[in-house]
């Protein structure tokens, strides 16, 4: 799993690690049951602070993707919602990061989305 950042951009650094392995996750390339690297050896890899790499693997610990095992590392324990088809789930991904990297707040991709999603589908658009 190859994992990059940068600096120069606006997003978190700890942002750009989390959706990272969200996307390896939504790939395929990384899979329910494995391991994370230890925060301590992907802050050197990646040349950020240690707990940059915390602050990610937390976040995917609370998305309920990981759970954190002190002492143990960090295990891949779900691939997203139960019955998301993969390729939803990769779109998804790919959404949030662009999102992410084009300054949008997390409110307004929610409505973009569900607008796009009730014009598709015949229900009425939601008011702002």
């Amino acid at each position: 799993m190859q994992l990059s950042i940068d600096p120069a951009s606006g997003i978190p650094l700890f942002d750009q690690i989390a959706d990272g392995l969200r996307r390896a996750l939504a790939e395929g390339t990384l899979q329910v049951g494995e391991h994370l690297p230890p925060a301590k050896d992907l802050a050197a890899a990646l040349r950020v602070n240690l707990h940059t790499v915390l602050r990610a693997y937390a976040q995917l610990r609370d998305e309920g993707l990981a759970e954190v095992r002190r002492g143990r590392g960090t295990v891949i324990i779900s691939a997203g919602t139960p019955g998301m088809d993969r390729r939803l789930n990769q779109a998804a991904v790919r959404l949030a990061v662009e999102a992410r990297r084009l300054g949008v707040s997390e409110d307004d991709l929610t409505t973009l989305v569900l607008r796009a999603f009730r014009q598709n589908t015949g229900c009425d658009s939601i008011s702002d």
